[in-house]
């Protein structure tokens, strides 16, 4: 993983650790991590001595392999923030386009949270207050955020928090819930149909970092005017959107940082 940038050497290579972890969603062995970053052995070990000690990785004590450590936890509420501060000028075209209510939202644990909102500029409009937490499978964007996540992280999910009806709408069985999560894979977006609130409607897509979806972007508001809007491409702008939104969120590893040695 190793880059030639103009950056500073030895915070890269941290990073690229870091990042490496973060990437293999689970434990990763020294020989891991030198195949994935392509440092040297030495290297490698010595920046995960350095990363432990600050608490940024950890060692499991029975396989002695790496995961992130509880320092992380320390940035993921202020990168959440910014995350919906990046986001917004994208929510204000999405929400400019379908006349409605657009948000963004994160998986958090086993659910999913709201993080951003760009209110729609109709009289009678949805509002989801920002932190707002619900359970993935009644929203558009939970569906979205485990359909093109790992699967085994899905079910697990499911597992500890089970399809509790929220509405007559709810898909609660969870052979069911699973097919549509293979639909909304299938589809690109997924669609909340008065699951979470009766009369409500949603449609959301996935917005993609380093080819893992981050976020779910959406829009909702009362059934009739979605479905209109269903059949005017809102799906076909909402993923332009998300792509922009995606594209904003890479680095400028081209940029040149002077001074740096």
């Amino acid at each position: 993983m190793a880059k030639a940038t103009n950056g500073v050497q030895s915070v890269e290579r941290a990073l690229d650790i870091i990042e490496s972890l973060a990437n293999a969603d689970g434990e990763l062995g020294l020989t891991d991590l030198v195949t994935a970053t392509g440092l040297p052995l030495a290297t490698v070990h010595r920046l995960l001595t350095t990363l432990v000690g600050r608490g940024y990785v950890s060692q499991a004590p029975q396989s002695r392999r790496y995961l992130l450590g509880p320092s992380v936890l320390k940035l993921r509420e202020p990168a959440s923030r910014l995350f919906g501060v990046w986001a917004e000028p994208h929510l204000a075209e999405l929400a400019r386009i379908s006349q409605e209510s657009a948000n963004l939202a994160v998986l958090d644990g086993d659910h999913a949270v709201y993080i951003a909102q760009v209110a729609g500029p109709r009289r009678l409009r949805m509002f989801t207050q920002v932190g707002n937490r619900v359970l993935p499978h009644a929203s558009a964007v939970g569906k979205v955020l485990l359909a093109f996540g790992q699967r085994e992280h899905a079910e697990q999910i499911i597992a500890r928090t089970g399809l509790p009806r929220r509405t007559d709408a709810t898909i609660t069985d969870r052979a069911a819930f699973l097919r549509e999560l293979d639909a909304v894979a299938e589809a690109g977006y997924g669609i909340d149909a008065g699951e979470e609130e009766e009369a409500v409607r949603c449609i959301a897509v996935p917005v993609f970092h380093d080819g893992r979806a981050v976020a779910a972007m959406s829009v909702s508001g009362p059934s009739a005017r979605i479905d209109a809007l269903e059949g005017d491409g809102l799906v076909a702008g909402m993923t332009r959107i998300a792509t922009e939104l995606a594209a904003s969120l890479r680095p400028p590893r081209d940029a040149l940082v002077s001074g740096a040695r």
